[in-house]
């Protein structure tokens, strides 16, 4: 497996960066995380880094490839949630940690996605999105049902209302956990906070494609013009990308 992978992650117009990430890289596996501490509550930051701490553990000690990789991003996933709950038992549930994730699976010539809240996941090929994720939000809904575009949905006053994530209420939360998806030489799979992607257009996000310069480079320049765009009320800004290289 040949791949070229980045990380990226900056504190944006907060006080504190509640996103953590990750990439992982195997021999025969990959796996992409990136967790949003969700501000509004407390310890968004402890929710955000158990996450990723569950998800590595459970997937450095696996035999890889994954047998059943849909199956284990779920449970990986519903054992974050569990673990988070756990931790603030105590806790008026009003005030419990709590996060989004946007996972990304990667294995024999294809990718298998996980998500929860508005955290996303995108395919990139050639200059364009091949497909990404759908929030799981009310403007989300409100888009599929064609009463308002992507571009009307940046300014909607209900835009940072996610209708799930991990944390708070102790059942396992709804969370998307797609097939396979096949990758093609040069694909660049992208997954990263809505910090990330508020305010930046399809195609400045498909410019990770770009040939001419280091992954690294492009996802800093993306995460840079996001914060400019969105200044002085930018998000923490968070994002991993893997260009898949072949087998």
């Amino acid at each position: 497996m040949h791949v070229e992978y980045a990380k990226v992650s900056a504190l944006g117009d907060r006080q504190e960066n509640q996103d953590r990430a990750a990439v992982i890289v195997a021999k025969e596996a990959a796996l992409m995380m990136v967790f949003d501490g969700m501000g509004g509550h407390s310890d968004g930051a402890l929710a955000a880094e158990t996450c990723l701490k569950v998800l590595q553990d459970e997937f450095t000690s696996a035999k890889l490839p994954l047998f059943d990789p849909q199956g284990f991003l779920y449970l990986a996933l519903a054992k974050a949630h569990d673990t988070i709950v756990k931790l603030a038992q105590d806790v008026e549930i009003d005030y419990r940690p709590r996060a989004t994730c946007a996972v990304c699976l990667v294995q024999e010539g294809g990718s298998f996605w996980a998500h929860v809240g508005d955290s996303r996941i995108y395919q990139l090929r050639s200059g364009r999105v091949v497909e990404r994720s759908r929030d799981h939000s009310h403007v989300e809904v409100l888009i599929q049902e064609g009463a308002i575009t992507e571009e009307e949905a940046q300014d909607h006053p209900m835009r940072n209302y996610v209708e799930c994530c991990l944390g708070g209420d102790e059942p396992v939360p709804d969370m998307t956990v797609t097939g396979k998806k096949s990758l093609r030489e040069g694909d660049v799979l992208l997954s990263c906070s809505d910090g990330l992607w508020t305010g930046i257009s399809d195609h400045e996000i498909a410019a990770l494609t770009a040939e001419g310069r280091e992954l690294s480079e492009k996802l800093k320049e993306l995460s840079m013009k996001s914060l400019s765009v969105n200044a002085p009320n930018g998000d923490n800004t968070t994002g991993t990308a893997l260009q898949w290289l072949g087998a």
